[in-house]
């Protein structure tokens, strides 16, 4: 059984991931989109301490990239949808047809769900809804259900008309077709998408769209637990994907491979054969420091980056300020194949600057001349993202070590 060292294991998963080729090429068009096809989807989010999730996934990757970028091939060229996979993400368009089965599932479940939690008569709202936007046109929640009282704003306050919408997009009769800020826009799907996308008979049956997930998901992890390959589309159930393992494995499809963690320990994996031959084991990562988003497809796994990196890592956005052993919404820094240092900025758009609060070093890591101005480029890259023209430090900025307060 081949046994997959750490750092070979960080190379494959940093090269799935598109972290380990330098940063740079073209961010638009079809190069931009080639970039999400490989990552396979790229999750949003609307948080905007620096610049929203999605925004800040494809800039790391492709420093000339602008969100402009993404809407056009979002809104204009519909090139890519939206939907859930372990949350709302953007999606290559070409992968619609196997969203067929999650449409069937959140069809039964959230009806079933939503039912008991606040949303009485959103079921009566379908029709209402439907002949709205026949009418009218694409809709925003602010539309629908004007005669509906509203609550807090909160996920457990929709109005029913609200949910509606909800429920209408995740089972299939609507689509989003873009935001305004960061509020969704809904429309009809047959009026969307070409007419062969909208005939149920012809989307692939749900054996079909297991085999395609979990193919598909361990050729962008490169090895991986079932659980894992479940988890990354966040389709198909833990058991479909171990029968799935089981059956590819019975085939010589698949191999049982050992992946050694950061702390040297050895756990059990799925996949391909020859492994051992991956072009991304030649391929050193490149050597410039980057931020990513607290929401990058590398981190979404946080037992698994913890795992292979030994990085810990938990967003404090729902933590109550007191409890917060770091910061409200902190940043992991990323250079060659380490995790080397989290910190806690924000653009202050008001005042034009970018705010570097607090950051701290992972481990060992030293914080010496080269990485500080390596840096300081990073940020200047991202204040242009962030729309801002200053860069300052607050007092006290560099904490230490982060191991220090897990």
């Amino acid at each position: 059984m081949l046994t997959l060292g750490n750092a070979d294991a960080r190379r494959i998963f940093l090269d799935r991931h598109r972290l380990s080729e330098a940063p740079q090429g073209a961010a638009d068009g079809k190069d931009l989109l080639q970039l999400i096809n490989s990552l396979g989807f790229v999750q949003l989010d609307s948080i905007n301490t620096v610049a929203r999730a999605h925004d800040l996934i494809l800039f790391s990757r492709r420093p000339r990239y602008r969100p402009k970028a993404l809407k056009k091939l979002y809104e204009k060229d519909r090139a890519l949808f939206e939907h859930w996979t372990h949350d709302a993400a953007v999606i290559p368009m070409a992968f619609y047809p196997h969203w067929h089965l999650r449409r069937q599932r959140d069809a039964a479940r959230l009806k079933a769900r939503w039912s008991k939690d606040r949303r009485e008569g959103f079921e009566a709202q379908f029709q209402k809804v439907i002949d709205q936007i026949k009418t009218e046109g694409p809709v925003s929640s602010s539309d629908v259900g004007k005669d509906e009282a509203r609550g807090s704003g909160g996920w457990w306050d929709w109005h029913p008309s609200k949910t509606a919408l909800e429920y209408l997009w995740r089972s299939g009769a609507l689509c989003v077709v873009g935001r305004e800020g960061f509020q969704k826009r809904y429309d009809l799907t047959e009026r969307v998408l070409e007419k062969n996308l909208c005939d149920d008979r012809l989307m692939p049956d749900a054996q079909t769209t297991i085999d395609w997930c979990c193919d598909q998901a361990l050729k962008r992890l490169g090895f991986a637990t079932h659980g894992e390959i479940a988890a990354f589309w966040a389709h198909v159930s833990p058991k479909e994907a171990q029968i799935w393992c089981k059956a590819e494995l019975a085939a010589g499809r698949l191999e049982t491979v050992e992946i050694t963690g950061a702390d040297g320990s050895v756990k059990p994996a799925f996949a391909r054969p020859g492994l051992e031959n991956d072009p991304a084991l030649e391929l050193p990562p490149t050597g410039r420091l980057r931020v990513l988003s607290p929401f990058d497809p590398a981190l979404r796994d946080r037992k698994r980056a913890a795992r292979l990196f030994g990085f810990d890592y938990r967003i404090e956005v729902f933590v109550p300020e007191p409890q917060r052993r770091f910061g409200y919404y902190v940043f992991p820094v990323l250079q060659g194949d380490r995790l080397v240092a989290r910190v806690d900025m924000k653009a202050f758009r008001d005042e034009d600057v970018l705010r570097v609060r607090a950051l701290w070093t992972e481990g060992r890591i030293a914080w010496g001349k080269a990485r500080h101005a390596a840096f300081e480029a990073e940020l200047e890259r991202i204040r242009r993202l962030a729309g801002v023209d200053r860069i300052s430090f607050e007092n006290g900025w560099l904490r230490g070590s982060a191991q220090h307060h897990l």
